[in-house]
């Protein structure tokens, strides 16, 4: 019956095929949203401690920002990501979706406290999973962790790993360390092990500044510098060996702007050749092991405006299954549906749309069976 009603979904797309969105945002209105599924202690140091009348906002994700929520994105009352409703009629209706993973970006996983961080996202999975996911089976969602330890962030995704609704896990490009480092690697042992990717996610844990040279003084500079701080994420997962030494996982970029990624591995390729000695684990040109492992959400996509690029972009990569469509809900890319960059008739689409997430994640496949 489940799968009779997932069959009549796909065909309502305004694309033509089914549609899976790999990014669209569910945002924490505030922390009294998350004070009932803190227990009593927590209740407790929050209210003596002033913490539930903080924000908790992100700098780098400013919910009055233009970008953060189209017009029309946005609730009557409240920051937008925080309607239901509103992201079932202008999401899910609207562009036919049959399923979309909700990515949750918000203050608790960057806490310097690693108990009460970890605390806080246990709550927003909680959270998430009563107030979404349990009202909306079209949706499933990508875990939040404590992002300061990954011991504790490994113990979240293993205590999600029940729920197949969690088919991700969710992390920001930049942290206390390059991506790829050994401290995240109890993350990356844990998400191979339950079949679900690393969801990279634009963002920091602000303990460093997102260019070289020191902090900027403009979200416009924080925001555009994200792409460069993929790049090196890329560079760090495959010089550390994380794909050597956990095969099965794949890693998502969100948000990235996807248009970079040739240029650095046409770099990366030609500098390994000389000093791959240095990395014998790296055994294959990088080019390869990032196509084999690493996915993109096309939201935003970069691009002069009617280029078609995003079929140029496979061409370089020699690969038609490394971008995964994405409406990055509620925030402000695109007009009405215009969230594919690519003839919906093309070959390219149907892969791009739905066939390349059902890869990324096994735990959608397992919803479908």
């Amino acid at each position: 019956m489940a799968e009779a009603s997932v069959s009549k979904r796909e065909k309502a797309s305004v694309f033509g095929h089914p549609v899976i969105d790999c990014d669209a945002h569910v945002v924490v209105p505030s922390i009294k949203s998350i004070m009932p599924y803190l227990d009593r202690y927590w209740r407790q140091q929050f209210l003596n401690r002033g913490i539930d009348k903080l924000s908790w906002n992100l700098t780098s994700d400013p919910p009055n920002a233009p970008i953060s929520g189209r017009p029309d994105w946005r609730p009557s009352d409240g920051k937008p990501g925080t309607d239901l409703d509103l992201m079932r009629e202008k999401a899910l209706d609207a562009f036919g979706v049959t399923y979309a993973i909700a990515t949750c970006v918000w203050g608790g996983a960057v806490l310097h406290s690693e108990d009460m961080a970890a605390v806080v996202c246990t709550a927003v999975n909680d959270w998430i999973a009563t107030e979404w996911l349990d009202k909306e089976p079209r949706l499933r969602a990508s875990i939040v962790i404590p992002l300061g330890n990954p011991e504790l962030a490994a113990e979240e995704i293993e205590r999600r790993a029940s729920d197949p609704r969690f088919v991700g896990v969710t992390m920001f490009v930049a942290g206390e360390q390059p991506l790829g480092k050994r401290h995240n690697w109890p993350i990356f042992k844990a998400a191979e092990k339950h079949g679900m990717p690393v969801c990279v996610h634009a963002g920091s844990l602000y303990h460093h500044p997102m260019m070289a040279n020191g902090y900027g003084s403009y979200f416009l500079e924080d925001y555009v510098a994200q792409a460069f701080a993929f790049e090196s994420a890329t560079l760090s997962l495959v010089s550390e060996g994380v794909f050597a030494k956990f095969p099965g996982l794949r890693v998502v970029f969100q948000e990235s702007g996807v248009t970079w990624l040739p240029a650095c591995l046409w770099r990366f390729n030609k500098t390994w050749r000389g000093v791959r000695a240095e990395i014998p684990w790296v055994k294959r040109p990088p080019k390869d092991i990032v196509r084999d492992h690493i996915r993109l959400t096309t939201q935003p996509f970069d691009e002069p405006d009617g280029a078609g690029q995003l079929a140029r972009f496979c061409e370089m990569m020699d690969s038609d299954r490394m971008l995964l469509f994405s409406t990055d809900f509620p925030h402000w890319h695109y007009e009405g549906t215009d969230a594919l960059p690519l003839d919906p008739k093309s070959d390219l689409a149907r892969r791009v749309l739905f066939d390349n997430a059902m890869d990324t994640y096994p735990r959608l496949r397992e919803a479908r069976t």
